[in-house]
């Protein structure tokens, strides 16, 4: 990719929390999943500071977690920061497409759930955290896996290579990422990272990358083909299904993971695009709407029944950012004593589409509002984050308390 090994990423505490929000709206959190989403993501908004030279840091609030917190904290800011590195190389690499990610395990899901005492899951087989798809309409989707971690080791130049927790945790990045293949052996470019959370130089991510097309088939742009049509499952191989190719001098062998056959790529890439669209849904708080996009095994019924008053995502919610008018979702939490208010949307026109699930068109208006979309601060808002796919994510003070929450600047 071309990001520089040893650049700088230059990026905002809020932009790194609208890629988490994009990319784990979908995680399903159970009845409560409205304020689960939300405060997910803005739990960080005080565990991330500047020091004087302007380099991004743990702050002191993000420094003293509690110790099961710590771990979280680990996990969840880890793929923040990977994602943002990864998604930035993704762009540099494809500056004419927008760039989107979604959890690997509602794909997968599409065609590889095994029940487990009568609930469809994954299990414990490695396989990557992401998928980041680079699409332009009329034009083969390129198609990226990718695994994220994060750990609160503070290395020294005495640290032993395989001491170093982010060099263990790119090793196991590994592994997971070729538990996945697409068509053909070693052809899904991969994004392997690991974010040190206390480097002695700041934050610093880690990354590998493999080569490879990742190429998913054009679509049909409407009609059969097309992922206007509903979901359906499919059921690849799936017991010793991935084949490795004999190499210097080793014989080949089989092995168990997530195959998906060049016959199945199409069906593959509409799985992709739906779980796309249900993310971005689940991002504005549409609840059944969101339904239609999943099957029973991805967690359809998950979406399609009512849920408690107060604690899911209710559609209600409208805010206009310069001169485009966003629809969505929004919470109000306690943070520092304060009230905070979180966000969620996006752009109307982009949410009637989904909701009438017209995801070829939604992709093809999209891209046409591609570089015409807000893209900088609002004064009605402490911080807000824009997608190049139509979404947002807002966060400010409930007005009239007199009070300010620190919300950190850019970070390198």
């Amino acid at each position: 990719m071309p990001l520089r090994a040893g650049g700088d990423l230059v990026v905002t505490a809020w932009e790194l929390l609208g890629v988490l929000a994009r990319a784990t709206a979908l995680a399903r959190q159970g009845r409560g999943r409205g304020i689960a989403e939300h405060w997910q993501i803005l739990k960080y908004c005080a565990a991330l500071g500047a020091d004087r030279l302007g380099t991004m840091r743990l702050s002191k609030g993000g420094l003293l977690p509690e110790r099961s917190y710590r771990g979280m904290q680990a996990r969840e800011l880890g793929r923040a920061f990977g994602l943002a590195v990864a998604e930035r190389a993704v762009r540099e690499r494809f500056p004419d497409r927008i760039v989107s990610t979604v959890d690997a395990e509602p794909v997968l899901l599409a065609g590889f759930a095994r029940s487990g005492r009568g609930l469809p899951n994954l299990g414990a087989r490695p396989r990557p955290d992401y998928f980041i798809e680079a699409w332009r309409p009329g034009a083969p989707s390129r198609l990226f896996a990718v695994t994220v971690n994060g750990n609160h080791q503070v290395a020294t130049k005495r640290t032993a290579t395989t001491d170093r927790t982010s060099y263990n945790q790119l090793a196991r990045g590994t592994e997971r990422a070729e538990n996945f293949q697409l068509a053909e052996w070693n052809d899904v470019p991969c994004l392997l990272l690991s974010t040190e959370l206390l480097a002695t130089d700041g934050i610093t991510v880690h990354a590998l990358r493999a080569p490879g097309s990742g190429l998913l088939p054009l679509r049909a742009a409407e009609g059969r083909g097309s992922a206007d049509m509903p979901p359906h499952k499919r059921n690849p191989p799936y017991a010793n299904a991935v084949q490795v190719p004999p190499a210097e001098g080793r014989s080949g062998r089989v092995q168990d993971g997530f195959a998906i056959p060049a016959e199945y790529a199409a069906w593959f890439g509409r799985v992709v695009a739906h779980v796309g669209a249900a993310s971005r849904l689940a991002l504005a708080g549409a609840g059944k709407h969101i339904a239609w996009y999943l099957t029973e095994d991805q967690g359809s019924k998950h979406y399609g029944i009512d849920t408690f008053a107060g604690s899911d995502s209710v559609h209600d919610a409208e805010n206009r950012f310069g001169a485009v008018r966003y629809v969505g979702t929004d919470q109000v939490f306690r943070l520092g004593g304060l009230r905070v208010e979180a966000f969620s949307g996006m752009v109307d026109r982009l949410y009637e589409l989904l909701k009438d699930h017209e995801v070829e068109e939604y992709r093809r208006e999209a891209y046409r509002l591609r570089g015409k979309l807000p893209s900088g601060g609002d004064e009605r808002w402490s911080a807000v984050s824009f997608g190049d796919d139509g979404s947002a994510l807002g966060i400010r003070i409930v007005p009239d308390q007199g009070g300010v929450v620190r919300v950190p600047g850019a970070g390198r």
